[in-house]
């Protein structure tokens, strides 16, 4: 593919679960890129399905809110976390996220 593996990690969440899935797809060799990845495709398509969820129930529609609000900010920390090469793990996610880059070949 020939991108530097911290592009490709902020890339992985430039458009949410998306653009995760699309570096998972590639196969990466990188486990960096993995893991951003992953991480990426858990947190954003979990908060995209509650959101959603929860944006259609009345009683719910401020939580949904709230939530589209952290999941921006997330958003903005996760990206410049992988591109400055870092590894910024969420709670419980980052683990599954970890696991899977630490066990997956590509």
């Amino acid at each position: 593919m020939g991108m530097r593996a911290r592009t490709a990690g902020w890339l992985s969440y430039l458009c949410g679960w998306v653009t995760g899935l699309i570096f998972l797809l590639l196969k990466r060799e990188d486990r960096f890129v993995r893991f951003h990845a992953m991480q990426s495709l858990i947190f954003f398509g979990a908060m995209g399905i509650v959101t959603t969820v929860f944006g259609h129930i009345p009683l719910l529609a401020s939580i949904g809110a709230g939530l589209g609000f952290v999941s921006f900010i997330c958003w903005i920390v996760l990206m410049v976390a992988a591109a400055r090469g870092r590894y910024y793990k969420l709670p419980v996610i980052g683990d599954y996220a970890e696991k899977w880059a630490n066990s997956s070949r590509g």
